[in-house]
């Protein structure tokens, strides 16, 4: 009996020895961000481009035990706080948000730093073999609006602190809130770029030469071109010869098979006049600020003989070249 009782002690002992280190595993964490990359913006729309991103955070430990997990953000390189996330180029500057729920939620931020926001609180319970992992959205928004921003490549890079995750072990499952003081941490490495490329935004206003009688002296009247470019960008613009294609100076207005003849033309003296690529000197050349520019186009009909009363109408294309 004394021997059966030695035999099992001894097992019971090797069975301590097996489970004991086991449970007496240390937390450990990886965390990788993918890059956020919005690819070309249009930042004359006014509409945002949205696209995301994904956080990837992988543990190990003691089986079954629950992890609280705090992947903090900060403001990037260019970025003034969180809640003033910006992209560089050179000195020029595109502003953005990343967010954790969706796209214009809840910000994502970092306990890092003095300034809120705070980042999102996640947790994970490792399986019997002591693992786990998670991955979570960032939500990545550049706004629309920013007519004033260069074409150029943009950048904003996250290390070191600017992405970093805080993590700690579950007592009891109950999790500790995020804070710069949890023990566990490990970096980061990700960037945020956009590219934005020449545009070029054109709107044009009617002109209306209104009611006239006999057509025995000059009627004239102004309409407008607006167009809007990304700072720095050249272009011309270009007045078709309407849908008769007739010469610049000689476009035609018809009704049925009678026609007006008028000409559009660049300056108030109707001296100058207003064409396309085939009239050479005759487009109107200029430089994008990011603003909308206004450009006046003079019309005059010109004294000729008065056909049949009616409404008389032409549609001339403006292009823009950039």
């Amino acid at each position: 009996m004394r021997t059966g009782s030695s035999f099992a002690l001894r097992w019971l002992l090797v069975a301590c020895s097996l489970i004991g280190p086991t449970l007496a595993r240390a937390q450990s964490c990886s965390f990788s961000v993918s890059n956020v990359n919005f690819g070309a913006v249009d930042t004359l729309s006014g509409t945002n481009d949205d696209t995301s991103a994904t956080v990837n955070i992988t543990c190990s430990g003691t089986l079954l035990s629950t992890i609280r997990l705090c992947p903090n953000l900060g403001s990037g390189t260019g970025g003034t706080t969180e809640s003033n996330r910006r992209m560089l180029s050179g000195a020029n500057i595109l502003t953005y948000q990343l967010y954790s729920t969706t796209w214009g939620g809840t910000v994502w931020g970092s306990d890092l730093f003095a300034d809120p926001p705070t980042p999102p609180a996640l947790s994970v319970t490792l399986n019997a073999l002591g693992s786990g992992s998670i991955s979570a959205t960032v939500f990545a928004r550049a706004f629309g609006g920013q007519s004033t921003a260069p074409p150029g490549s943009y950048l904003s890079t996250y290390s070191s602190t600017q992405a970093q995750l805080r993590y700690a072990n579950c007592p009891l499952g109950i999790c500790p809130a995020c804070s710069a003081a949890l023990a566990g941490s490990t970096n980061a490495t990700f960037t945020v770029s956009a590219t934005v490329a020449a545009n070029c935004l054109v709107l044009a206003q009617n002109i209306n030469f209104g009611s006239i009688g006999v057509l025995s002296a000059n009627v004239d009247a102004t309409g407008q071109i607006t167009v809007t470019c990304t700072p720095t960008t050249s272009y011309t613009i270009s007045l078709n010869g309407g849908t008769t294609g007739s010469p610049p100076a000689s476009r035609k207005m018809s009704k049925g098979a009678e026609t007006v003849t008028y000409g559009l033309f660049k300056d108030a003296a109707r001296s100058q006049i207003w064409g396309d690529a085939s009239t050479p000197g005759s487009t109107v050349p200029g430089t994008g600020t990011g603003l909308a520019q206004n450009l006046v186009v003079y019309g005059r009909v010109l004294p000729q003989s008065t056909p049949s009363p009616g409404l008389y109408s032409d549609t001339v294309v403006v292009t823009v070249t950039y």
